[in-house]
């Protein structure tokens, strides 16, 4: 009888709970989902771009917005943004955790420095861009520094250029010619020296290698030849120890000699270490890149005459520039939607208003901005076909990234020998 009671105790617990259901059913819409989310397209973006929300107001939006913003309104999309930004150098680093996502198909879109750009390259992590209507139009250095094994597997919106910003006034008021070679670069600081200017260039944890680079391949990027040693190298049978080794011990002489002070550059953020020294006038020399001469918050506005040249080398006043670049996950959740944004924002329409937005060089050919009086020389040299490339997709070292780690084992009291021991080890791992 007991029995009895409970199945039937629970029988009306069941139908009441049908009953409810039912109720539930008259008053709700089956589908709880609307037909407007059912429909929502999204691309998942990650960038070090510092934006919250999508559709946060902005009144300060950068450029990359502002052509992210186009894609969305012609194709219908929304992109939502999903950002990295290391508290300090103790960190994981932006690429650490793009390497992370990008291996785990975690966004659709990524914004990739050129040693991640490799990597995920090399590992076929990365869609091929080549068919997009707006790879027609790209520099032959955009295609040189972002194909890998035979792919475009990046598209960059700006060239990124780096140079010396030099305090024109310090330069005149000791008599100094703006230097071309490192022997006139050294003779520069011994004067700033001994005129009490302490330490004459402003450095950071992460741009020194611009240096190494510019003396290191002057010649393979500007002598005619440059595939030629490229395929030397990458086969083994010339050393890029022997084409870091005068940079390296150039950055040794400058350290010696106190020009940079190693221990502050260490641990010292980019412009954040050395740009009040340089904006007070305390510090002759700064590296950096080409958009930091357009940005108030960087070097923009000085109470001096700034004017920005290229790194000495063998050739003359040398341009650096490493590539960014928008690229597509292979995997990615939403790719034909990514490639189509991608189609839009390296269109040259909107690297036309990225361009002028911001006042940088185009990656495409047809797109040309007037730049600022005191990026002039850089520029010059840049239109003159003469710079050097700081990550090169087609060698087998990946050279930026790895430099200035390896410049960073320098700054903490390694030897050129041991540094040069570094390369050889990186090139012998990628011959296998």
């Amino acid at each position: 009888m007991r029995k009895i009671k409970k199945l039937l105790a629970a029988c009306l617990a069941a139908l009441a709970v049908m009953q409810l259901a039912a109720c539930a059913d008259q008053e709700q819409p089956k589908n709880l989902v609307s037909a407007e989310e059912e429909t929502k397209r999204v691309v998942n973006l990650f960038s070090p771009m510092e934006k919250t929300s999508p559709d946060a107001e902005n009144v300060a939006r950068t450029a990359a917005d502002l052509t992210v913003s186009m894609a969305e309104e012609r194709l219908g999309v929304t992109v939502d943004y999903w950002t990295y930004t290391a508290e300090n150098y103790q960190d994981k680093t932006y690429d650490d955790v793009a390497l992370e996502r990008a291996r785990s198909n975690m966004d659709d879109l990524y914004l990739l420095n050129p040693d991640v750009i490799q990597t995920l390259g090399s590992e076929g992590r990365l869609m091929d861009l080549s068919g997009l209507e707006s790879a027609k139009n790209l520099r032959e250095i955009i295609r040189v520094a972002n194909t890998v094994d035979g792919k475009l597997v990046a598209i960059p919106q700006e060239v990124v250029a780096y140079g010396l910003f030099v305090n024109m006034e310090l330069f005149r008021q000791y008599e100094l010619e703006l230097p071309e070679t490192p022997e006139e670069f050294l003779e520069c600081c011994r004067v700033f020296k001994e005129n009490g200017i302490e330490t004459p260039i402003g450095a950071n944890r992460w741009w020194l290698e611009t240096f190494v680079l510019a003396i290191a391949y002057a010649d393979l990027y500007n002598g005619g030849n440059t595939q030629a040693e490229i395929d030397a190298l990458n086969s083994g049978e010339a050393r890029y120890s022997d084409y870091m080794r005068p940079g390296f011990e150039f950055l040794k002489k400058l350290m010696d000699e106190g020009y940079i002070d190693a221990q502050k550059a260490l641990v010292s953020e980019a412009i954040e270490g050395e740009g009040a020294d340089f904006l007070a006038g305390n510090t002759p020399i700064v590296m950096a890149y080409w958009g930091a001469a357009n940005t108030e918050t960087a070097y923009g506005k000085t109470d001096f005459e700034m004017r920005v040249i290229g790194f000495p080398s063998s050739r003359g006043q040398m341009p650096v520039m490493p590539m960014t670049g928008w690229a597509v996950g292979a995997e990615a959740e939403h790719a034909e939607d990514a490639m189509r944004v991608m189609e839009v924002i390296t269109s040259d329409e909107a690297l036309q208003l990225f361009s002028q937005t911001n006042r940088v060089i185009s990656p495409s050919e047809n797109v040309k901005v007037d730049c600022v009086d005191a990026l002039v020389p850089l520029n010059d040299r840049i239109e003159e076909g003469i710079y050097v490339l700081g990550a090169n997709a087609g060698m087998n070292v990946e050279q930026w990234g790895n430099t200035c780690l390896i410049v960073r084992k320098l700054l903490s009291g390694a030897s050129v020998d041991e540094c040069m021991a570094e390369f050889d080890a990186l090139q012998d791992a990628a011959i296998g």
